[in-house]
């Protein structure tokens, strides 16, 4: 799916929506997502800021969709575990991002050529419009070869 479909089509699912979510940004190679949380009266705790259901739902597809995007479909990629620590009030709108290079991809290539699960943690620091880093987040992704990819490896042109 082109990467401008996808952020207009995950901007309108109703979860991230009525949340709050929206992604501002997302390059085609699916290597760099931008996400923004922005505080309506709707998505508020009792105390006026961020519900923090809001703030770890506004990270969590995004690891698991650029390495499957970036892998292909001869790999599994699943969301397998998270946690999220709330380091001061979130107020307005917050945003984090989410960037996968070339040695991530190769360091997971390699970890999973033998057809082994690869369990792999990242990390995401929420950010208000100062700056100031509002929750921490982390999520592991796990990665598998699948079978019948190792039986057929692709031939490098």
């Amino acid at each position: 799916m082109k990467a401008s479909t996808f952020r207009h089509g995950i901007n309108l699912w109703p979860p991230f929506l009525m949340a709050g979510i929206h992604v501002t940004a997302i390059r085609p190679d699916y290597r760099h997502v931008r996400v923004e949380l922005r505080q309506r009266p709707w998505n508020m705790n009792y105390v006026g800021t961020h519900f923090g259901g809001s703030l770890f739902a506004m990270t969590d597809p995004f690891w698991m969709l650029c390495l499957l995007h970036n892998l292909g479909r001869d790999y599994y990629v699943w969301d397998k575990a998270g946690d999220i620590e709330f380091v001061k009030p979130g107020k307005g709108v917050v945003a984090t991002e989410f960037r996968l290079d070339d040695a991530l991809l190769d360091e997971v290539r390699a970890a999973t050529a033998s057809g082994g699960k690869y369990l792999r943690w990242f990390e995401n620091d929420i950010l208000d419009a100062q700056g100031e880093v509002v929750a921490r987040v982390r999520k592991q992704v796990y990665v598998r070869l699948k079978p019948e990819a190792r039986a057929n490896p692709k031939q490098e042109p």
